[in-house]
């Protein structure tokens, strides 16, 4: 089990362990529901039903549900970073390899492949998250937080594929696969994955060129 903020999500200072392992549980809950049916499903009724808790437990623990689904989103970020750094440490050098660097790139961005049956509305959720980061200061934070953490990885990926890595290219590459993404969430086919993975593979060499060897 990770040692980090996956585990207690904005630890209370002087807080029992009791309530930090009561705080955990609500934040698990609340981001079970936050995958499951968006905003709309994370009530402090539901969170505290789901987690076996007292309805007084989650404002009790918490100072507002604003601050119960931002930790809840740290959560869920922490536990994709945390699949997808041992994945990226299982691996040697990729040697310029293009098909498993998009597939690492694809996978870090929009979250692992998930069964087919709810995966798109898991992808909705995810996506959910980052349009409601504009009106929700304590989600904006969390979400720098976890988008420089993105970017470090995305950094090592391409490192790792003998490639040039600059600041504006990472910006490039997460374009071009949120808008992919969020292009193919609007119609039933293609399947958004598929889009971004396929827009990808078009436009890595170019955002993204290997370095030069030379001979």
């Amino acid at each position: 089990m990770s040692t980090g903020a996956a585990d207690t999500p904005h630890k209370v200072s002087g807080a029992t362990p009791k309530g930090e392992r009561r705080r955990y549980a609500l934040a698990c809950a609340a981001a079970d529901l936050l995958v499951e049916g968006g905003f709309d499903a994370v009530r402090h009724r539901a969170v505290a039903t789901r987690a076996g808790l007292p309805l007084a437990s989650t404002t009790y623990y918490f100072e507002s549900l604003d601050d119960l689904i931002a930790c809840a989103v740290e959560l869920l970020g922490d536990r994709e970073l945390e699949v997808m750094r041992g994945r990226i440490d299982e691996l040697g050098d990729l040697a310029h390899d293009v098909e498993p660097t998009v597939d690492l790139i694809v996978d870090l961005l929009i979250g692992p492949e998930d069964d087919v049956d709810d995966g798109r509305e898991r992808l909705i959720a995810r996506y959910e998250r980052f349009i409601a980061s504009a009106r929700r200061p304590q989600l904006r934070e969390v979400q720098s937080r976890l988008r420089a953490q993105i970017d470090d990885l995305l950094t090592d990926v391409l490192r790792r594929s003998g490639r040039i890595v600059e600041e504006q290219q990472l910006r490039r590459l997460v374009a071009v696969v949120d808008g992919a993404v969020v292009g193919a969430l609007g119609e039933v086919e293609p399947e958004p994955r598929t889009m971004a993975r396929s827009m990808l593979m078009e436009v890595l060499e170019v955002v993204a060129p290997a370095v030069q060897t030379r001979p």
